[in-house]
């Protein structure tokens, strides 16, 4: 396993991330898979070197969380792995169950520091920008947290670059702990990233950690035009079904096949590889629902691409709209500033 500092904090992590989506409850999504199946997946990952573990709040409704305390909890010593997850979703029918608000924030990290077991959670990220609440106010709850050592560094999650540094800027002016690592959506079929976002957060020594780096899938190798949703979770997973499947994304997957044809080995390698190579990405987040699949994936820290690959793989890219977070159009601003 190959390891590098979060941003330009003190903190050593892996860098794979496991993604622990995949692990949950089925009411929720039909594709996760449950506990003892995720067993194997934690196991494996700490066998290899893997310290750096995600989840959220909303995953299959804390079950994920709690499927996450409990195995981590059985199987590793806390001050040896990062554990990070994060707020904002829709926990209960109530209008407070959601959001980051202060009232929101402190009662989902006690909740998610009962269900993952542990009196500390190492990095505790705002899942998305909440339009309702003024960034002041979740900025000051968030402090609130780290200062009460009930979390230790503070992360934020797809948004737009300026949004990301109003953040950055009031909890310096302000002097509260500030955001040390960005979650974003990330991949060859969605690099729009590129032009603010990962600039932002290398001029800023902010850690790049992006999600979803496979494209949910689509960068495997199965997905062709003829058959694009082979397996459960594709034909399942609308959220992915809006973000991917452009004539362009087609494109760039059958260029990943190719890629990994001549090199011998998956095309998840290949795309996975190719993100680790991207300037400023510290640790992309790996989910699974097989094992199988997880021990492929490491392979691709040992699968270094040449110069010119890398410029194969990209060569068939087209611009994309904002994909995976809400767009902050001037309607929407005005309505909240009034």
């Amino acid at each position: 396993m190959e390891y590098t500092k979060l941003g330009k904090t003190g903190l050593t992590v892996s860098r794979l991330c496991l993604g622990c989506m995949s692990y949950g409850d089925k009411r929720w999504r039909q594709w996760v898979v449950g506990e003892e199946e995720a067993r194997q997946h934690f196991a494996f990952a700490l066998e290899v070197g893997i310290n750096f573990f995600d989840t959220a709040n909303v995953y299959s409704l804390g079950v994920s969380e709690e499927i996450t305390g409990r195995l981590l909890k059985q199987m590793a010593r806390r001050d040896e792995i990062v554990i990070a997850t994060k707020v904002y979703g829709q926990m209960g029918k109530g209008p407070n169950q959601q959001g980051l608000s202060r009232k929101h924030i402190m009662q989902a990290c006690e909740d998610s520091l009962r269900r993952l077991q542990t009196d500390y959670i190492d990095l505790y990220q705002i899942h998305r920008w909440d339009f309702d609440t003024p960034i002041e106010e979740t900025l000051d709850a968030l402090d609130a947290l780290v200062r009460a050592g009930k979390v230790r560094y503070l992360g934020a999650s797809s948004m737009a670059a300026w949004q990301f540094a109003k953040a950055l800027f009031l909890a310096r002016e302000h002097g509260w702990h500030q955001f040390v690592s960005m979650q974003n959506h990330y991949n060859l079929v969605y690099r729009e990233e590129e032009r603010e976002m990962i600039p932002l957060c290398i001029d800023q020594g902010i850690a790049v950690i992006p999600w979803s780096p496979l494209a949910r899938g689509f960068l495997t190798g199965n997905r062709t035009r003829q058959t694009p949703t082979p397996t459960l979770r594709a034909a399942t997973d609308e959220f992915g079904q809006k973000l991917y499947y452009r004539e362009s994304d087609f494109k760039v997957a059958e260029t990943v096949a190719k890629v990994a044809e001549r090199r011998g080995v998956g095309p998840a390698q290949v795309a996975l590889a190719w993100i680790l190579q991207a300037p400023g990405v510290t640790a992309p987040i790996v989910g699974a629902t097989k094992l199988d699949h997880l021990k492929d994936l490491v392979k691709a820290l040992d699968l270094k691409l040449t110069a010119d690959e890398v410029a194969e793989l990209e060569a068939p890219y087209e611009p994309h709209p904002v994909l995976g977070h809400d767009q902050p159009t001037p309607a929407r601003m005005l309505k909240r500033a009034s």
